[in-house]
């Protein structure tokens, strides 16, 4: 089994739901740190990073529409 493991990520300026997908993903990555000292726990784990890296793409999604207006 692979583990990826992702930093917290530093405050950046954006608009509030930039701010709530920060937030989310935060604590996307506490579920991971908490589960990954629980046996059994292997499916969460990925099922979890699934849906961390569909926020990282809303959040780059949403960066851009930031930046370009």
């Amino acid at each position: 089994m692979i583990i990826i493991l992702f930093e917290i990520m530093p405050y950046e300026a954006g608009s509030k739901e930039c701010r709530h997908l920060i937030d989310s993903k935060e604590s996307l990555l506490s579920a991971l740190e908490s589960l990954s000292k629980i046996n059994s726990t292997d499916v969460l784990q990925v099922q979890i990073r699934e849906i961390y890296n569909k926020l990282e793409i809303m959040h780059d999604q949403r960066k851009k529409i930031e930046y370009s207006s």
